[in-house]
């Protein structure tokens, strides 16, 4: 019992990691052209 006074403090480091990095990637606008990769692998650039 005494290693949940270690894994309970990291898995709440990791979390609040985890969602600055999810905000951090909708700030820098990652998320804004979904069909833009899908469609341009279709299509030739002549």
């Amino acid at each position: 019992m005494e290693v949940l006074i270690y894994l309970i403090p990291i898995a709440i480091f990791l979390g609040i990691l985890g969602l600055c990095a999810f905000i951090w990637a909708i700030k820098s606008k990652q998320f804004e052209d979904l069909d833009g990769a899908a469609n341009r692998i279709l299509f030739d650039d002549d």
